[in-house]
């Protein structure tokens, strides 16, 4: 059953990013989805399948209200925007579920030392394998406050920050969407949520991407 549905474009801080707003929710509850190809999105996601068919996509990420639409620098968002969101009103107005499943959590291949990483979007990020990853008495904690304070703020540009893992004294967190690739990422890393979670956890020293 089609239903009429009002979209809105809206930039983020990642100039490769653009945040289109719908008038209700795309994805059921707190859950998002990633899709960084075509072929990810298959029996998760036919809005994504549809807009990896534009040949300048190069990520979809769906969460609340929102779709984050990833391009690739063969074309300005000043050229695409409007026919972006025209697609993608006309799409949410024809169709009542743009997430039929909620796909899986990507998983984390094991490779080089530590330090490396394979992530175009993340040259920085720090690779930890999930079989490395062990429970601490901080990641309740952790949680908490990156869904607090945290989560509202990246939603807000279109992106997430997950947390992954607590070793160390370091908080690991797997960027997505907008903050995938941001130019401003490292900032935010450092200047917002590092000193965010340092001064409410005395165990925290330090926040790092990570892939």
């Amino acid at each position: 059953m089609s239903q009429p549905t009002s979209v809105y474009a809206e930039m983020t801080p990642n100039p490769e990013v653009m945040k289109f707003v719908a008038d209700r929710a795309l994805i059921e509850g707190s859950a998002q989805a990633e899709f960084n190809e075509k072929t990810q999105a298959k029996g998760y996601s036919s809005l994504a399948e549809e807009l990896f068919n534009f040949p300048f996509v190069t990520g979809v990420f769906i969460s609340g209200n929102f779709v984050s639409v990833t391009k690739d620098d063969t074309i300005g968002w000043e050229m695409i925007t409007m026919q972006m969101r025209e697609y993608i009103q006309g799409w949410l107005s024809e169709h009542d579920t743009a997430v039929e499943e909620i796909p899986p959590a990507r998983p984390t291949t094991s490779g080089p030392a530590a330090g490396a990483s394979h992530d175009p979007k993340a040259p920085d990020a720090v690779q930890l394998a999930d079989a490395d990853i062990i429970p601490t008495e901080h990641d309740e904690a952790i949680v908490a406050l990156l869904e607090e304070f945290v989560r509202p703020a990246v939603e807000a540009d279109g992106g997430a920050i997950d947390f992954r893992a607590f070793v160390d004294g370091t908080v690991h967190v797997r960027l997505r969407g907008a903050c995938a690739g941001c130019p401003s990422s490292t900032a935010t890393l450092k200047d917002g949520i590092e000193r965010l979670l340092t001064s409410k956890l005395d165990a925290v020293q330090s926040v790092v991407a990570s892939v």
